[in-house]
């Protein structure tokens, strides 16, 4: 026996299940969705959009600092931390209210509570209340996301030690803070903490910082880093923090023998899947050796019915993979025979000053996969637009398939660092994934001034010939 009966029941309201629930309703199929918390999941919350609204914050801190430069008396700019937050909240609830008004809008129907599988295509969910309620449906989609990863010796108690969940609502800025962690998530939340005037040092186990991306990009952030004041360690392991009698900061030991004192740590060492209380196991559902649901190519499960996406699953954890396999999954449902995601040519966007976007083959990756390439960058020092903006830092990349006569021909993949690339990085993302050649992209029109010619230009130039640089 069951409660309520839907074609779908989503556990998770996420960008990956509120992506299928949306999807699904829009094909006409009666969908349900079980979240335990608010619609909109991490991406909406405590990820994406407050990140990039507190790097907002922290970009027009910097353009009033710099504002007489270009003629104009604002004085030296002072922060007001909780206007901030508030900011960020608004944005945040505007975006959350209509999201619920579209879920209401498709009549999707939102269980409030923890959602797990049960035996026979059931869904049990149990409410904060203490109630339950058993749903039924013959298609099951998983999307209950991830949470933090942590590390040993730094416990997080929201004070001194904090992650993503914690940093968006602090009640102050520290003055000084350790970053574990140079991904894109530590990149982005060092990069807006500097710019707001806390000493940030960043602390990375691997080589390099932002690890996956072109050697030529990171170069550019971390000299960038350097130049605003961010120490950068990397191919160094934390050890453990020692507090200061009273609180007010604590001691981060790292590397041989190093330490640095700071007011807080911020944790920023990635996301591990949320799988504990799913019930996965009783249901015949597997996890890889990473802890991630195992799917196919089009994100079915181990168990029959039940599908899996978004951060789960082991794929780029990116609120829009997530909102692409939760579509993949409905015309998987109807039985549309959808062609299964390329992940290789996904956009990434990193939202640090310089921001970061690519998608493609870096050049070592297309060396690695047995391609004969050739590459070309431009710097945006010599692009008008941003000589005009005052943000010349950073540079373009593309790597195409070499051709005999030395000319680039498929290109394989682009990357960019500086000034609005995640809005620039459209028609490079389209130039990868199409398959485009050199000579393709080289015979179409570039809009002057703007920062996005300088994507043709490097294009332009790996054709043998070229325009300005």
């Amino acid at each position: 026996m069951s409660d309520a009966q839907h074609d779908v029941i989503v556990i998770g309201g996420g960008p990956g299940g509120y992506a299928a629930a949306l999807y699904g309703a829009s094909a006409g199929l009666d969908v349900a969705v079980v979240e335990q918390h608010k619609v909109g999941g991490t991406c909406l919350h405590v990820g994406c959009i407050p990140a990039k609204e507190l790097l907002e914050a922290a970009a027009v801190y910097r353009t009033v600092a710099g504002a007489a430069e270009f003629g104009v008396s604002a004085g030296e700019p002072s922060l007001d931390w909780s206007a901030v937050l508030d900011r960020k909240q608004q944005v945040i609830d505007k975006m959350m209210a209509g999201l619920s008004s579209v879920i209401k809008q498709r009549k999707v129907t939102v269980y409030p509570g923890v959602g797990s599988l049960g035996p026979s295509g059931t869904v049990q969910v149990a409410a904060a209340d203490g109630s339950g309620l058993t749903l039924l449906a013959g298609s099951i989609i998983l999307a209950s996301g991830s949470v933090p990863r942590t590390i040993g010796g730094f416990d997080v108690d929201g004070e001194l030690v904090v992650t993503s969940d914690e940093l968006f609502s602090i009640s102050r800025l520290p003055a000084s803070a350790a970053v574990i962690g140079g991904g894109a998530i530590g990149c982005e939340f060092a990069s807006m903490m500097g710019d707001l005037g806390t000493e940030v040092t960043v602390l990375e186990a691997l080589p390099n910082i932002l690890t996956g991306c072109d050697t030529e990009v990171a170069k550019t952030v971390r000299r960038s880093f350097r130049k605003r004041g961010i120490e950068v360690h990397t191919g160094v392991t934390v050890h453990g923090h020692e507090p200061r009698p009273d609180r007010s900061g604590t001691v981060v030991s790292f590397g041989e023998g190093k330490q640095v004192d700071v007011e807080m740590v911020v944790v920023a060492v990635g996301r591990r899947p949320r799988t504990e209380g799913l019930g996965l196991e009783a249901a015949g559902i597997e996890l890889d050796g990473r802890g991630f649901v195992a799917v196919d190519d089009r994100c079915r499960t181990t168990a029959p019915g039940v599908w899996a996406v978004g951060d789960v699953v082991d794929s780029p954890q990116l609120a829009h993979t997530a909102f692409a396999e939760g579509m993949l999954v409905i015309r998987d449902i109807l039985g549309e025979d959808p062609n299964p995601l390329d992940y290789h040519g996904t956009p990434w966007c990193i939202y640090c000053h310089p921001e970061v976007a690519f998608a493609g083959h870096t050049e070592q990756s297309a060396v690695d996969a047995g391609f004969d390439v050739v590459t070309s960058i431009h710097r945006y020092m010599a692009n008008g637009r941003a000589q005009i903006l005052g943000e010349t830092d950073g540079l373009v990349k593309v790597v195409a398939e070499k051709q005999a006569d030395g000319t680039g021909g498929r290109i394989l993949g682009v990357h960019m660092a500086g000034p609005w690339v995640t809005e620039q990085l459209g028609q490079a993302y389209l130039a990868v994934n199409w398959e485009a050649t050199a000579a393709d992209v080289a015979g179409l029109i570039q809009p002057h001034p703007t920062m996005s010619e300088l994507f043709g230009e490097t294009v332009l130039s790996l054709t043998g010939r070229s325009l300005h640089g």
